[in-house]
């Protein structure tokens, strides 16, 4: 039987013109656009009051609905959405959805920062099963109920969480009342999924974030640190459920801002030294032109010394 699945959260999430695009990043300001994946039996709800905070502070956010029905699928739908946007991205998954990102990410250069909540991470040839089976802490797998269904084409095995279940293993520091709902409203994500082998590891590239939730009951958090020091990502711990970004928004929130701040700070220094070089460039061509001739009387005089390319 498959090994751990997550995710969180119910309907509705806020979004920009993905086709429209804006090519100084939000309102022209510069800033990156926020991609926000979430994970297995969730939606894209479940990124709400970090993507509030994020519009607040003039971020551009997109929190696609990720289709849950293969690892390889998946993460090239992610990547046709973050085809779309012109300017940089810091991309963020919550639980499966951090193995979505991190083969959606592998060859865009537009995507600056990876941010992973309470998420898978693997590594290229790992399968989430296997990985999930690394570390113990998860009670996840006893949790799932298994449907089988068929789309008219294709059959296979939805996974579930048991609705008695949903509050202890996934968002016990939410009410009971939201979780309810949450469990209600759930997506199921395939059984085949979590055996894909996982492609290209984006985070061995691009500079990644990491929160780990201290109290996670669907992903191990000892899996979770082990995947942070294994990509050398930026780490904070947080005390919360699997659903980190619903219980501790404003956390979650901050990270991706710091994610946001080195991807800014390294586009400016990037500027900065180009700007710098072209201003070399320009002051050294003008004292070579200016001391290259000199008109005496009517000959032409030679005055100049060699004339030398700026450093960079």
């Amino acid at each position: 039987m498959t090994a751990a699945v997550l995710g969180a959260g119910p309907a509705v999430a806020a979004e920009r013109d993905v086709a429209g695009g804006g090519s100084a990043g939000a309102g022209g300001t510069g800033k990156p656009t926020v991609v926000l994946v979430h994970g297995a039996f969730a939606d894209a709800s479940g990124w709400n009051r970090v993507a509030e905070r994020l519009m607040r502070d003039g971020y551009d956010v997109i929190a696609p609905a990720n289709p849950l029905r293969s690892l390889t699928g998946d993460s090239a739908y992610i990547a046709s959405v973050l085809k779309s946007i012109d300017g940089p991205i810091v991309l963020v998954g919550h639980s499966y959805g951090g193995a979505v990102i991190s083969g959606a990410a592998a060859g865009n250069p537009n995507v600056k920062a990876l941010v992973f909540v309470s998420a898978f991470m693997p590594d290229k040839g790992e399968t989430l099963g296997a990985l999930a089976a690394t570390f113990p802490g998860s009670e996840l797998q006893p949790a799932l109920n298994s449907v089988p269904y068929s789309d008219g084409t294709t059959e296979g095995t939805d996974l579930y969480i048991k609705t008695d279940r949903f509050h202890s293993v996934f968002a016990a520091d939410l009410p009971v009342s939201t979780t309810r709902l949450m469990a209600v409203g759930q997506r199921p994500i395939s059984g085949a999924t979590f055996e894909e082998k996982a492609g290209p590891a984006a985070w061995k590239t691009i500079p990644s974030w990491f929160v780990v939730a201290k109290n996670d009951k669907a992903i191990a958090p000892d899996l979770e640190r082990f995947e942070a020091k294994r990509a050398r990502s930026r780490t904070v711990e947080v005390d919360s459920s699997h659903a980190a970004m619903m219980s501790h928004p404003e956390v979650v929130t901050r990270t991706i801002r710091q994610a946001a701040d080195a991807t800014a700070s390294g586009a400016a220094r990037a500027t900065s030294l180009s700007e710098s070089g072209a201003r070399k460039l320009a002051l050294a061509g003008a004292g070579g032109l200016a001391g290259a001739a000199v008109l005496t009387g009517s000959a032409l005089v030679f005055a100049g010394s060699r004339w030398r390319a700026p450093r960079r």
